[in-house]
């Protein structure tokens, strides 16, 4: 008499499909986890000696905020709407220039930004780089400008929502070039460094030189620190 024995080969099949379903979420975890923390590790790595003022590496409890805080936005669902010019400092309020201009360009040729629209006293920086406080450039004192960043792989210098992305390649002595009433005013970095939102120093006016000073958040996709870039205006 045969012996037969019964093979169950759909849960077979089935084991089989959870166990690549298994593999396949996994690795778009390890993934996702990898784009964000892609941005901190290479900052810190590449960018962060060239600021004297970034001597401590990020402390793990801010590399978890981080995590916490960027993946909505990698997921398109943010907490916070960093698009916004006034969470960035959240004690500072922006102040009205009594001017009839509203609006400049600034063109940095380092990085592919031309004639970039700044609005004064704006708040959506996914619209317009923000002239937040300060005079207009190319008076004594200290205009702050305000430009939004993204991770580098969605940078694009005409795209107001990554148009500071790569602002930490800019090193001194590059140029930084802003028309106003069809004059152009030439400034130079002399000056670049990270600092925390809470930090209101870089917001302060110094009149006994024409100054600019240009803002993002960094590491780029990520809000926890300010990058501050400072210039000096050197001709018209």
């Amino acid at each position: 008499m045969a012996l037969y024995s019964y093979v169950k080969i759909r849960s077979t099949v089935k084991r089989r499909i959870a166990e690549i379903l298994s593999v396949i979420f996994i690795f778009s975890g390890i993934s996702l986890l990898s784009w964000v923390l892609f941005p901190i590790i290479s900052f810190e790595l590449y960018y962060a000696p060239k600021f004297n003022n970034l001597i401590k590496p990020i402390p793990a409890e801010i590399i978890k905020n981080t995590i916490t805080n960027s993946l909505p936005a990698v997921l398109g669902v943010e907490n916070a709407d960093y698009t916004k010019a006034s969470v960035w400092f959240p004690k500072a309020q922006n102040l009205k220039l009594a001017s009839t201009n509203t609006s400049y360009t600034l063109s940095i040729p380092k990085l592919g930004i031309e004639k970039a629209n700044v609005l004064v006293g704006g708040e959506d920086l996914s619209k317009s780089l923000i002239h937040f406080t300060g005079p207009l450039p190319g008076n004594f004192g200290n205009p702050v400008i305000f430009g939004h960043s993204t991770l580098l792989w969605f940078y694009n210098p005409k795209d107001y929502k990554s148009i500071f992305s790569k602002l930490p390649e800019l090193d001194i002595n590059d140029e930084i070039l802003v028309d106003v009433d069809n004059v152009t005013y030439k400034y130079q970095v002399y000056e670049m460094k990270v600092v925390s939102p809470d930090n209101l120093s870089v917001l302060e006016q110094n009149y006994d030189n024409a100054y600019i000073t240009l803002v993002t958040c960094v590491p780029p996709g990520t809000y926890f620190r300010r990058l501050i870039v400072r210039g000096k205006l050197v001709t018209i």
